[in-house]
């Protein structure tokens, strides 16, 4: 479905009084309030195909009515995302789980809702049903050479449709490791992920990027061939230079300073970009910014000052991405909430008077460094997201918007009240 522009005009409408005393009362305080929106009205998220569908966990799966049952709705779903927060104007595709079987008509319809194609992921964390070959033991870095051709022609494969709907980067996260001691010897497992990266690299296009992830346990939980963020950076830096290090928020130990991590990584120009959720003890998977926001604004503090000293674009010279699971709530208001709440960071950060805190700390002034952070990020942007969202013909009101036009109850008219959408 789509959403008739009127609609979403006349209830802006009956808010937009309100929404310019909240905008006079924070800009004041803003000496470039409209430099900040501005950025924010730049600023995109992109939408994964797998989280168009009710999450699943380990022990099972409570799917919610009017889910996506095709490609082609996944897409339409992130048009109505996108047009109701104009920040959401790219989608990226999970394959095999979406196979875009006519590559030039879901590229057209991409492009009547606004949309483009971000980074392709592939899969070889899973068995799918025609493969002849297994991944129980892993894929890149099995000990067999024909289960890695087999997981490296997948990602080719990948690649190869990327191309076709104007993809430019391919993100390849693996659950390659063991679960007990002795199983695999480490130092093997890592050159064949390597050398299986390698090909896969040399297959790349020019313009395009390989964006490697890592995750320090699960699904197996003694080794993870790429745990950490030091061993993407080493594997990334072997590769070239268009291999990156992929950022997963939920993919860290409790305590992992993340802001470090994207510090270094960004000063060494190796950071790709980020897949955006939040936990409270692992790779949860929730919405963004409902356990710790302070953490999100400081990782974005990290990375507004880092992109400057680089002269990087915010909104295009890395990848955002948002990657979460919702298992009890409906996925569009969850990405709505998810969207809001990185922008909601990103604009904080915008904000935070980097000479001023330069200052502190050459001055070792910890109290004074801590006052101009918090001062940051105790300030209320929301109605500075909402002007940018209103000047590019969005909502003022997301979440409330989807409400009030009954869009989930249309989606299960449409669609169904049992339909299961693809993905985890």
């Amino acid at each position: 479905m789509q959403i008739e522009q009127y609609k979403i005009d006349e209830l802006n409408q009956q808010q937009l009084a309100a929404h310019k005393r909240k905008l006079d009362f924070v800009s004041d305080g803003i000496a470039n309030a409209g430099e900040v929106i501005n950025k924010l009205q730049a600023f995109n998220i992109a939408i994964p195909s797998w989280a168009l569908g009710t999450g699943g966990t380990r022990f099972g799966r409570f799917s919610g009515g009017g889910e996506p049952r095709s490609l082609e709705e996944k897409i339409e779903d992130v048009g109505v995302i996108h047009a109701l927060n104009k920040s959401s104007n790219s989608i990226s595709l999970h394959i095999p789980w979406d196979i875009p079987e006519n590559a030039s008509s879901i590229k057209a319809l991409a492009g009547q809702l606004g949309l483009h194609f971000d980074a392709v992921n592939s899969n070889t964390f899973q068995d799918q049903a025609d493969q002849k070959l297994s991944y129980k033991y892993g894929s890149l870095h099995h000990v067999d050479k024909a289960v890695r051709k087999q997981a490296v022609e997948h990602n080719i494969e990948v690649i190869k449709y990327g191309e076709q709907l104007g993809s430019k980067a391919l993100s390849v996260w693996l659950s390659d490791g063991s679960n007990f001691p002795g199983q695999l010897n480490f130092r093997k497992a890592f050159q064949n992920t390597l050398e299986s990266l390698q090909e896969i690299y040399d297959a790349l296009p020019n313009d395009w990027k390989v964006w490697i992830e890592y995750k320090p346990f699960e699904p197996n939980f003694y080794s993870t061939t790429i745990g950490d963020w030091g061993q993407s950076y080493l594997l990334s830096s072997k590769l070239g230079s268009k291999a990156q290090t992929l950022v997963d928020l939920g993919h860290h130990l409790q305590g992992t300073n993340i802001e470090q991590i994207v510090s270094l990584l960004l000063m060494e120009g190796k950071l790709a970009g980020f897949h955006f959720n939040d936990s409270k003890y692992g790779d949860d998977d929730l919405t963004v910014g409902s356990i710790n926001p302070y953490q999100l604004f400081l990782i974005f503090k990290e990375l507004v000052e880092g992109m400057d000293a680089r002269n990087m674009t915010h909104a295009t010279d890395i990848g955002w991405m948002i990657d979460a699971s919702h298992n009890v709530k409906d996925p569009i208001e969850d990405l709505l909430q998810s969207v809001e709440a990185i922008k909601i960071a990103y604009a904080q950060a915008l904000l935070v008077d980097n000479a001023a805190l330069t200052i502190a700390q050459n001055n070792n002034d910890v109290a004074m460094a801590q006052e101009i952070l918090q001062t940051a990020y105790r300030t209320d942007v929301r109605p500075l997201l909402a002007e940018a969202r209103l000047k590019a013909g969005g909502t003022l009101d997301p979440v409330g918007t989807y409400r009030k036009l009954s869009i989930r109850e249309n989606l299960i008219k449409e669609r169904g009240s049992k339909t299961v959408a693809t993905g985890l």
